[in-house]
């Protein structure tokens, strides 16, 4: 059977390959296969010396479990830690956008109160 493998090492980086496994194969044989593929063979290092760890793997978004059995078609998804919070990013971002000129408040109508 064919699946579909996917890692990204980085933001906006993406390795993926399509491996062929035996009918039977869960997830950890698939990630072992992945490992051991030529398009992941140069982030191997990086991968093992990196301070962020795998957080998981998912099939087409859902997380799963090591020992799930893997069907035809599936796409394998392995999870990286996040460099930064989602919620500190997004009020940075906002904070260097500036409250009245941009986003939301970018159109005021004449004398109303910025925010509202």
């Amino acid at each position: 059977m064919i699946i579909h493998c996917l890692f990204s090492p980085a933001p906006r980086q993406l390795v993926q390959a399509s491996l062929t496994l035996v009918p039977g194969s869960r997830v950890q044989d698939a990630i072992e296969a992945f490992k051991a593929s030529a398009e992941f063979k140069p982030y191997l290092e990086a991968f093992t010396a990196a301070a962020r760890p795998v957080q998981g793997q998912g099939i087409w978004s859902r997380r799963v479990a090591l020992n799930e059995l893997l069907k035809e078609g599936d796409r394998l998804e392995i999870y990286r830690s996040l460099l930064v919070d989602p919620k500190i990013a997004r009020k940075q971002r906002f904070k260097g956008q500036g409250k009245g000129r941009t986003g939301l408040f970018a159109r005021r109508r004449i004398g109303a109160v910025a925010g509202y």
